[in-house]
């Protein structure tokens, strides 16, 4: 029914059509954040194939748009739906801590695919999630790719890593204080083996000056104990 619901909406809607058609649907479930948000650049780390780059054009038509993906099939994806807009730029490349290349654990749902390993418990709450393959993919600190002349303000920094969320912010520290908003999904439980849960996330950005201004799109497991949720930062 959820599905079903959504896809009522993505084709209401021109952009969003167009998308789908060409194979992304936009991930509307973040709108209802995008919109309370002034921005001018948006850094989208785990863009897949441009899910969110699409909702956050829609709700920030005037906002540069920096995303990046490593895997080459969704990347191709996000470059055949958003690789017109001159207020785009796709890097091919995950953001962590080193200049480095690392294993990708790529599942058989690509948007579950981690720099981490995939973990019984993620398999568990999400089916069809287990690793189907790895990749060598290239890493780089998000200073190694982008520098403060590329910003425009004010600035959100979108992290959706699949469990590899601390290396990213520890890996974009020199660039931290650019940013308004940090917006971030956390764990509350380990769904990628060593990843940081959501009160390790808390913590290192609140030692950055950001607290939460929100808590968005909760899953809960068949007891009703919380999995996961999107977290919204700003900075005091």
């Amino acid at each position: 029914m959820h599905k079903l619901l959504k896809l009522a909406r993505l084709v209401r809607r021109p952009l969003y059509l167009k998308a789908l058609i060409k194979g992304a649907a936009a991930a509307i479930e973040h709108e209802h954040v995008l919109e309370g948000l002034e921005c001018n650049l948006i850094v989208d780390v785990g863009a897949n194939k441009g899910q969110f780059a699409i909702a956050a054009r829609k709700c920030l038509p005037e906002a540069n748009i920096i995303s990046f993906e490593p895997l080459q099939a969704p990347a191709d994806t996000f470059e055949k739906v958003l690789g017109h807009d001159e207020l785009v730029t796709l890097h091919r490349t995950a953001i962590g801590l080193l200049e480095e290349e690392a294993t990708m654990h790529v599942s058989k749902r690509e948007d579950s695919s981690s720099l981490l390993p995939i973990s019984d418990a993620q398999i568990s709450h999400f089916p069809g999630t287990e690793e189907k393959e790895t990749l060598t993919v290239r890493v780089s600190p998000l200073h190694n790719v982008l520098s403060l002349k590329d910003f425009r303000y004010p600035a959100l920094l979108k992290v959706d890593v699949q469990g590899f969320e601390m290396s990213v912010l520890k890996g974009a520290e020199k660039l931290l204080n650019a940013f308004q908003y940090v917006y971030v999904e956390c764990s509350f439980v380990e769904l990628y083996i060593g990843q940081a849960l959501a009160h390790e996330i808390i913590d290192y950005l609140g030692s950055h000056r950001f607290i939460i201004q929100g808590v968005y799109n909760t899953q809960f497991d068949e007891h009703g104990k919380a999995i996961q949720a999107d977290f919204l930062f700003g900075r005091t």
